[in-house]
């Protein structure tokens, strides 16, 4: 009997290492996959020699050295994931395997995907997916690639093997007709750019794919631009594992190095846009340093949840009222953010300082429990300051528990110069902000905020009853400037997550609201402050169930979402099939460009109405510009709501209660 692995070791030091091969990886792989078992039969004293052998289809198994160069120029590392596109017998694939993480690879002939699928298996080597198929479009969902290798030559580079690399990633491939071909080398620098590299003349056979048929060899090969849009999604959607899956949140580290991530949902009252936050979140804050997450809440409310997270004594105006109590109740007190708000106060007992997560409110609404956080805090610190608080706030107190009706009587001249007294008592307060953050920071950051927050109601409530896109505008604008004022307040390294809806995360430049509206949002006031230190990530879904009222201050009711209308991106990622992935648009130029037409998006808030959902929950967008990334659940559930029977504040259940 033959000792290949004798004549293996000549292989590598004859054919290889003389010849230039110096990764020890690639050397040490190539020794250990017995080249034997991938030919033909008869063959098996040729397996060595350096020169290509034929397989079955009229395909060839390529000469070690070649194989051995793409490895090199490829440069995989432990832990990569790898894509080949030309299975063939299996044998490049197998030597891949013993350095990378993962090998995925495309065969477009069956029966030699399953003969190397065979071969895989008796030898033991589990980390290589095979699939048959066309290769030309490369394999997305496990995507995006360290590496990627083509088997075979084409007239053109496929366009899906550039997109599907990852920043950094390496493209080997043959490219030319026969005669004329080139290794090349494609190396992925940025979203946009990459760079190209000459490795030398080589003989492959032709890649077939695409457009191109047997009779078409050697022309080119890119992506189909006719190509529909949804069977387009499905070759570039990252499909995602389910929820409680460490993976699902893993795909988002991508987004690690932003400052300011945030987070959307299609619905206030959607279980898995609750639960995908949360695993998120969670991931982000163990493993990236964010520390800070900031919500679409009311900030006294949050303040309360925030104290309880960070261990911090209860304020006595927060002691009187369990937070989350107004309408809509379960867009907070639910399960879902119940079991966050736990794992956050563990999480913070764990650690200390900067680490610790603080829980923050962006919205305006809670117009009662800002004046009480206001005049609690002045009562405490300054009597005085309280009782002239006390007289400025007086014009708004008949209608603290329902400011709506403010905003109904302050067009009579008796509440005109309102305004301008609660503004004055912001810009009191924050004068005194250097002589109290040193002993009274996070005190001072809330009572603050709600001076703010007064300062912003008493316009918003106001500006309801003009119309126009005054009164959006002014509540987004509030968001914003309190983000902006907690990054200020927590310093430069603190890193923020933000859950709100689609509504205000994604950038309105890119949606009817700001060319059918003039609105603005908080996404687009991010981009324009923040720039490339923010990322903007959607989440959308076709059917199912969801908590939603009929109309503002009702019960909530669990009502049947309607399918995705036609001409709609609801539509089209319905029909794309996969019922739980990640589009990353920043990764797929051309995924991004073909989505860049507006459609149809869905919009369903706390307010849910199916019989006029066309005109009412629908508008116009440009999702690949709205959003940097989008999170597609096919069917979700609603949220579980809690009760406001557990509303007591019992120092072992709060905030709500179980």
């Amino acid at each position: 009997m033959r000792d290949y692995v004798s004549v293996r070791r000549r292989m590598i030091e004859t054919h290889l290492r003389r010849r230039g091969i110096k990764d020890e990886a690639v050397l040490r792989a190539m020794q250990e996959v017995p080249r034997e078992f991938f030919v033909e039969p008869g063959f098996e004293e040729f397996a060595y020699e350096d020169s290509p052998l034929p397989i079955q289809e009229s395909q060839t198994i390529s000469q070690p050295y070649i194989v051995a160069l793409m490895l090199e120029q490829a440069g995989i590392l432990s832990g990569d994931t790898v894509l080949e596109v030309g299975t063939g017998s299996g044998y490049a694939a197998a030597v891949i395997s013993r350095i990378a993480d993962q090998v995925f690879t495309i065969e477009r002939h069956d029966s030699l995907a399953k003969r190397a699928e065979q071969r895989f298996e008796e030898l033991g080597y589990d980390n290589i997916h095979v699939r048959t198929g066309d290769g030309t479009l490369g394999w997305a969902t496990p995507g995006p690639f360290n590496a990627i290798l083509v088997a075979a030559a084409g007239a053109e580079i496929p366009v899906a093997l550039t997109d599907q690399l990852d920043i950094g990633g390496r493209l080997i491939l043959p490219v030319g007709e026969a005669g004329g071909q080139r290794l090349i080398k494609i190396t992925r620098s940025s979203a946009t750019t990459f760079q190209e590299e000459d490795l030398g003349a080589v003989i492959f056979v032709p890649l077939v794919g695409g457009e191109t048929s047997d009779n078409d060899a050697g022309k080119p090969v890119a992506i189909d631009k006719t190509l529909t849009l949804p069977k387009l999604i499905a070759s570039r959607a990252e499909a995602l594992p389910e929820l409680g899956d460490p993976g699902f949140a893993a795909a988002f580290d991508r987004f690690a190095d932003k400052r300011i991530i945030l987070l959307g949902e299609a619905s206030h009252g959607t279980s898995e846009f609750y639960r995908a936050r949360d695993a998120i979140t969670r991931r982000l804050i163990e493993r990236h340093g964010f520390n800070i997450v900031a919500v679409e809440a009311d900030w006294p409310d949050a303040a309360s949840v925030d104290r309880y997270v960070r261990d911090r004594p209860q304020a006595a105006s927060q002691s009187r009222e369990a937070p989350f109590q107004r309408f809509p109740t379960w867009m907070w007190r639910n399960r879902e953010f119940t079991a966050f708000v736990e794992w956050l106060r563990g999480h913070n007992a764990e650690v200390s300082g900067q680490a610790k997560a603080g829980f923050y409110g962006l919205d305006i609404y809670n117009l009662s429990a800002s004046i009480a956080a206001v005049l609690g805090f002045l009562d405490k610190t300054d009597p005085e300051a309280a009782a002239v608080a006390r007289e400025r706030y007086g014009c708004l107190t008949p209608w603290q528990n329902d400011p709506a009706t403010y905003g109904r009587a302050v067009v009579t001249a008796k509440y005109e110069g309102c305004e301008a007294e609660v503004v004055a008592q912001c810009r009191d307060l924050l004068s005194r902000g250097l002589g109290l953050r040193k002993g009274d920071g996070d005190d001072f950051l809330d009572a603050a905020q709600s001076a703010r927050l007064i300062a912003s109601a008493e316009r918003y409530y106001r500006v309801m009853y003009y119309g126009g896109p005054a009164a959006w505008n002014l509540r987004d604008d509030h968001m914003f400037d309190t983000l902006s004022a907690l990054l200020e307040a927590k310093g430069p390294n603190c890193k923020a997550v933000v859950w709100a809806h689609n509504s205000h995360i994604g950038d309105a430049r890119h949606t009817a609201m700001s060319y059918g509206r003039d609105e603005i949002n908080l996404g687009q006031r991010c981009r324009e402050r923040f720039d490339a230190d923010v990322a903007l990530i959607g989440f959308g879904t076709h059917g199912g169930r969801v908590a939603a009222a009929s109309d503002w201050d009702s019960d909530m009711e669990i009502k049947q979402v309607r399918p995705g209308l036609p001409n709609s991106y609801e539509q089209l990622f319905h029909e794309a099939g996969i019922e739980r992935h990640l589009l990353d648009f920043g990764r797929d130029p051309v995924l991004r460009e073909r989505l860049a037409a507006p459609l149809l998006e869905r919009f369903i808030g706390v307010i849910y109405r199916p019989e006029t959902e066309r005109g009412s929950h629908y508008s116009e967008a440009s999702i690949s510009k709205q959003f940097d990334a989008y999170v597609w659940f096919d069917e979700t559930n609603p949220v579980s709501a809690l009760g406001l029977d557990n509303a007591h504040l019992d120092p072992d259940t709060f905030p709500f209660g179980q």
